[in-house]
């Protein structure tokens, strides 16, 4: 008999063993945290800056119709990852932009657009001057980030200037754009500029439907800078 209880025994404690162990395992298992799931690395963003006059600005417009704030919904229907920075200031000349372009570089830039001389033509200045404060604003950019693209806004000046000056206005673009190896927008205010329908009241500066054109002649030349990141 007592051979028979010591059996029993050593039976119910095995049971109880595994049914401890079994226990344990399972509120081991209900109490370790799940594994998290790796997010992908956000993309870094970057600065797009547009650095001009009363166009960049959006003199006379609303600020999400000015042309770079156009940009800035292509960029964001497009899923990349750009920032557009409105460097624009009403009546800047080339003199003023070589100015004041060393606050505005403070923060980083990737890609610089330079859409000034506008004024410059209108007031007359000479072309010299032009060129050598347009190429001096190059240089800052090019200084503080070596890396970063540029873009030259092509401008012109209307024939009541003299076909000397305006002739010699207009090349300024085109020769600094192949002397700094940057991109160029031939002109600007293309299909724009002269055109009543597309204009405000003071026949300078474009109006919302010419501000959209002015945005799709950025577009084509700025697209090819993105293509990568498409």
């Amino acid at each position: 008999m007592p051979k028979i209880v010591s059996a029993y025994t050593l039976y119910f404690l095995t049971v109880l063993l595994v049914a401890c162990n079994s226990s344990e395992k399972t509120t081991a298992e209900q109490s370790s945290p799940a594994k998290a799931e790796v997010a992908p690395p956000a993309k870094k963003v970057k600065n797009i800056l547009f650095f001009g006059n009363s166009l960049t600005a959006g003199y006379g417009l609303e600020p999400a119709e000015a042309f770079p704030s156009q940009i800035q919904n292509r960029l964001d229907s497009l899923k990349l990852p750009y920032k557009v920075v409105n460097g624009g200031l009403s009546g800047e000349t080339t003199s003023g932009g070589n100015s004041r372009i060393d606050w505005v570089l403070r923060n980083p830039v990737d890609i610089f657009i330079l859409e000034l001389g506008g004024n410059d033509g209108l007031r007359g200045i000479p072309v010299t001057e032009t060129r050598k404060n347009l190429q001096a604003m190059i240089d800052k950019v090019k200084a503080k980030y070596p890396e970063a693209k540029i873009i030259l806004a092509g401008m012109q000046v209307p024939p009541s200037m003299g076909k000397k000056y305006a002739d010699e206005f207009r090349v300024i673009f085109l020769e600094l754009a192949k002397k700094n190896n940057a991109a160029l927008i031939p002109f600007l205010l293309e299909n724009v500029g002269g055109e009543v329908k597309m204009n405000q009241k003071d026949g300078i500066h474009p109006n919302a439907i010419g501000a959209k054109i002015v945005a799709e002649n950025v577009w084509k030349v700025l697209e090819g800078m993105l293509v990568n990141e498409v």
